[in-house]
């Protein structure tokens, strides 16, 4: 059983609830990937997952959002008292983007398949896209993007759902280094008030980005102690004190033996 007691805690933020998972397994094709499973993610904060490739990392995103059901057994629950249905939204590693809408359409899609746009949700999309540089590719088609660009377009998107909790898979993971700082830093300030859970294998993105940050392995996966860095997010990549638990996050991942 994994517990986080040591947490530290804050007043949840209004809107942004605190996720419970309470004693959870899962079964996958005979092979148990968790076991009485518990883990909190604390409203309004960034929690970062890293681990090893395959250990449940994505997996457990998975579980969080609702879409994984069968297997599973224990108890998810959000501190507001609602269910999964409307207040989870996935930012996956890769874009995404429907390569036949432009920019704009692409940043609504969520309401679109809904059947709910109108002139406000347009209006609030061609917004964000002015905030981060890309009020002049509105109507553009994917294929005329960067990386970073489409990148910045897919944050939107997650962004124009408008969930409390927040599901992020290796999102920055495709980017050239200084893309990845500037959508970290663009991220953070968009979502400071969000719960949200990243899935990341970089140490130096987990300690930017994460109020605390847990390692995960093992088979069944489990949780050691979270890593709470100093100060607010998204923290400056050459500060000592994040140098300095980069090597102790490094050891972690490393099972404990010294590097």
């Amino acid at each position: 059983m994994n517990t986080d007691k040591t947490a530290r805690r804050r007043p949840e933020e209004p809107g942004s609830p605190t996720v419970y998972l309470e004693d959870v397994s899962f079964d996958f094709s005979g092979e148990t990937l968790f076991e009485n499973l518990n883990f909190t993610v604390p409203g309004g904060e960034w929690t970062c997952l890293i681990g090893p490739s395959g250990c449940g990392k994505s997996t457990l995103l998975r579980m969080i959002s609702g879409s994984l059901r069968d297997g599973l057994s224990g108890v998810i629950r959000f501190s507001n008292g609602r269910q999964h249905a409307g207040l989870t939204a996935w930012m996956a590693q890769k874009d995404l983007l429907l390569p036949w809408l432009s920019v704009v359409e692409n940043v609504c899609l969520g309401a679109r398949l809904r059947g709910d746009m109108s002139n406000r949700k347009r209006a609030r999309a061609w917004s964000l896209l002015e905030q981060v540089g890309l009020g002049d590719y509105c109507k553009a088609l994917p294929s005329e993007l960067s990386g970073g660009m489409r990148q910045r377009v897919a944050l939107l998107r997650t962004l124009m759902e408008d969930r409390p909790v927040i599901l992020m898979d290796e999102p920055f993971s495709a980017l050239d280094a200084l893309t990845r700082l500037k959508l970290q830093d663009l991220a953070a300030a968009m979502l400071s008030d969000t719960t949200v859970l990243m899935v990341t294998h970089d140490p130096q993105e987990a300690l930017r980005l994460g109020h605390r940050i847990y390692v995960m392995n093992g088979r069944p996966a489990r949780l050691g102690e979270p890593l709470v860095p100093p100060g607010n997010p998204p923290r400056k990549p050459g500060d000592p004190q994040i140098a300095a638990l980069q090597a102790v996050l490094l050891e972690r991942l490393n099972g404990g033996v010294r590097l």
